[in-house]
């Protein structure tokens, strides 16, 4: 009789959810401070490889085993560009230009992208008026934040923040692709994890003639920098995602999203020094709000029992397969 791995206590689930919070929020300086020495291609690409060693290590660790189905490892080549090579691109381009804090800010719109991608792309859900409102609720948020009576600039901010939308973007059709194409392929999460971060490290591999191959000014703060957005925020984190999703399940564990903008506008500021406008925080609470309404999480404690019931609902399904809670705790 061979013994089962143990869960992980609710103490221990609590800490890698703050940890992952702070980690995610953090990524946002860690890819500035990163952009000081390296160009966005070049942060791009280290985080990448440096999170696919880490998560490969892992895998080594636990003999974890990799699908044979080339289908499978097709659809993460997909998601290997959509979900990581291409958003990562976009975020630290757009870093350039903007502050952290606003970088962090506009990560928060996922959930608003998927809800988006889901219904009107993929049509993997039907939206409700409730949904619609709360997407109309959060592009209004979005004009809050590009602020466009202040005038726009469209020499930097502007395309900047465009780019960062097109990366949350990114990130809405990855969860939608996977609910389509992924859902039923038994891979563990940290098997997921890893294809989907090592087959993005192998895309950038084959870009590094075109991309990476500039100068580089290396400092300690530089090496340090890119070496947490690698191994922590691209690596170690999605595992403690992992298990506070399996252990709470993604409504409760999602609520990361919530935490990772208010790191991240803390550290510009603190760390950094970097301005805060009044628009910004206002259009992060009417994003905030939107994503109340597009996830449908309104009235939640009067249909915890009817939801129960029914089962699954639409919002834990745009949650891969590797992402969805294995049982209770």
């Amino acid at each position: 009789m061979t013994d089962t791995p143990r869960s992980p206590s609710q103490a221990s689930v609590v800490v890698q959810f703050v940890l992952c919070g702070i980690v995610w929020g953090s990524s946002f300086l860690f890819m500035k401070v990163g952009l000081e020495g390296l160009s966005p291609a070049q942060v791009a690409w280290s985080r990448l490889l440096l999170g696919a060693l880490t998560l490969g290590l892992f895998v080594l660790a636990r003999r974890e085993t990799l699908p044979r189905s080339l289908r499978v490892w097709g659809h993460m080549l997909v998601l290997g560009v959509s979900f990581c090579v291409a958003p990562f691109l976009l975020f630290a381009w757009a870093q350039q230009h903007v502050t952290s804090g606003l970088g962090s800010i506009y990560n928060a719109t996922t959930p608003i992208m998927t809800a988006i991608m889901a219904g009107l792309v993929f049509r993997v859900e039907k939206l409700r008026p409730i949904q619609l409102l709360g997407i109309l609720v959060g592009i209004l948020g979005v004009m809050v934040i590009i602020a466009p009576w202040q005038g726009l600039d469209l020499a930097q901010s502007v395309p900047a923040q465009l780019a960062m939308l097109g990366a949350t973007a990114c990130y809405g059709f990855s969860l939608s692709y996977m609910r389509r194409f992924v859902s039923n392929t038994g891979m563990s999460a940290l098997v997921f994890s890893f294809l989907n971060i090592g087959l993005g490290a192998a895309v950038m591999l084959l870009l590094t003639p075109v991309l990476v191959i500039e100068p580089v000014e290396l400092s300690v703060p530089v090496v340090l920098a890119v070496l947490a957005l690698g191994c922590l925020g691209t690596g170690v984190a999605y595992i403690w995602n992992q298990n506070a999703l399996r252990a709470w399940g993604p409504t409760r564990a999602s609520t990361v999203t919530y935490l990772t903008p208010i790191v991240g506008v803390a550290l510009g500021m603190i760390v950094l020094g970097e301005p805060l406008s009044w628009n910004e925080p206002v259009g992060a609470l009417v994003v905030f709000a939107g994503i109340l309404l597009a996830q449908n999480r309104l009235r939640i404690r009067r249909r915890d029992r009817a939801a129960e019931a029914a089962g699954p609902s639409p919002a834990d399904s745009l949650r891969p397969p590797a992402e969805r809670p294995a049982g209770r705790a």
